[in-house]
């Protein structure tokens, strides 16, 4: 959809426009691609030809298969055949398989990079070959937090170009009308995948949305959607269906092929809640809903190593949305009374710490904040000494000689 709304506004020339679609579900051969959904037929006519990346190189996985250096030539000119002689290469997730892969593979063709999630303000998951990122011309991204600069590819000198918020919400209506409909709901819940990627374990990602869905009972909804992550199946809505029993609200599971995006157009449900989802930042931000997050707190704490790509978007979530607790109380952020720089100032300070030798300029923006609200939360204290931030703590005092003999000799 977003490279649909690129399209529509004129942002690529001319010629043959080819989708290469990659399934990077753990098990794709059970899980429907994109291009088999039945709101893709909206979609179909942007492109002259939809491939899948997935049968070209079976059975082999296109998340973790990359080719030995030595086959690199060969294979390049066997995807030239396949896709033709491209002009322009536009990828997502560039730092890893299978764009990256593509990347290597198309050599001498101008990239551009999109991203229609909250992971294009936070910085480049992992260093990029020069023959890569001198090729980037431009990142395209949804303008999903007005005022934040995206990270992503900056220490490149990328510039960032964001599309307009009507050229996606049209394409999203006629996705919306092609789409497998959703039933209607007075609230709805956005499932992830947090447990499949080692995020929290499978307990804890279940407890969360139960959690979730008592916090909506609470509040009086009686009907609920779950929506659940194309790549983690339908698992997680029947264990929330014991729970939905328990307090009398029907659950309703939207098709997995259905956009989130499709259901709020449809539906605008009363309110929409999740964890760190970009879904729940599109629906406040691009069709006007209410939405709270639930378990930032926990996430933030497992997220490991400090450098996760996850990292920026749960803290957006955490420092800018809502909050749903299990009573159904919805508290406001401290940041959403506070003026958007300091926001800016926070995305910063963590993105310095995430890739500070990519953004040396951000070290005084990290040095500032840490200087004025702690280092609490959003932080943590071994990464803030090892950077320089924070002092050490003080070493232990020592022993006397006497009775350092003695706990040696007991």
């Amino acid at each position: 959809m977003t490279l649909a709304a690129a399209i529509d506004e004129g942002r690529f020339g001319g010629g043959p426009r080819v989708l290469l679609v990659s399934n990077n579900a753990a098990i794709p051969e059970v899980t429907p691609a994109l291009d088999e959904a039945p709101g893709f037929a909206a979609l179909r006519g942007t492109f002259d030809r939809v491939l899948s990346w997935n049968e070209t190189i079976a059975p082999l996985h296109p998340s973790d298969w990359k080719p030995r250096s030595i086959e690199t030539p060969m294979l390049g000119r066997l995807l030239r055949d396949l896709l033709g002689e491209p002009g322009e290469l536009v990828l997502e997730s560039i730092a890893v398989p299978p764009s990256r892969t593509l990347a290597g593979l198309v050599k001498d063709c101008p990239i551009t990079v999109y991203s229609d999630g909250l992971m294009s303000y936070g910085p480049t998951r992992d260093p990029l070959p020069q023959e890569i990122a001198g090729r980037i011309g431009r990142l395209l991204h949804l303008d999903l937090v007005p005022g934040l600069a995206p990270l992503l590819l900056a220490e490149y000198g990328v510039p960032a170009e964001a599309l307009t918020d009507a050229s996606f919400t049209e394409v999203v209506g006629r996705v919306t009308e092609a789409a497998e409909a959703a039933p209607r709901a007075e609230a709805m819940i956005l499932g992830q995948y947090l447990s499949s990627l080692g995020l929290l374990t499978a307990a804890e990602e279940a407890g969360l949305h139960e959690r979730m869905l008592r916090g909506l009972a609470a509040r009086g909804h009686r009907t609920v959607l779950f929506k659940p992550h194309p790549a983690a199946g339908r698992r997680h809505a029947r264990e929330l269906r014991p729970v939905a029993a328990e307090l009398g609200v029907e659950l309703l599971v939207a098709p997995e092929t259905t956009p989130a995006e499709a259901c709020f157009a449809a539906h605008r449900p009363d309110l929409v809640a999740g964890c760190f989802s970009t879904a729940l930042v599109t629906a406040r931000r691009l069709f006007g809903l209410p939405v709270a997050s639930a378990g930032t707190d926990l996430v933030l704490e497992r997220l490991t190593p400090y450098e996760n790509s996850n990292r920026i978007p749960v803290t957006i979530a955490d420092a800018a949305l809502p909050r749903l607790e299990a009573d159904g109380t919805v508290a406001e952020p401290p940041a959403l009374d506070l003026p958007a720089l300091d926001l800016s100032a926070l995305v910063g300070a963590v993105g310095y710490c995430m890739q500070s030798a990519a953004h040396p300029g951000l070290r005084e923006t990290a040095a500032a904040y840490v200087r004025d609200h702690g280092p609490a939360r959003y932080f943590k204290k071994r990464r803030l000494e090892a950077l320089g931030l924070i002092e050490p703590p003080p070493p232990p005092p020592a022993q006397p000689a006497s009775r350092l003999r003695r706990l040696l000799t007991r």
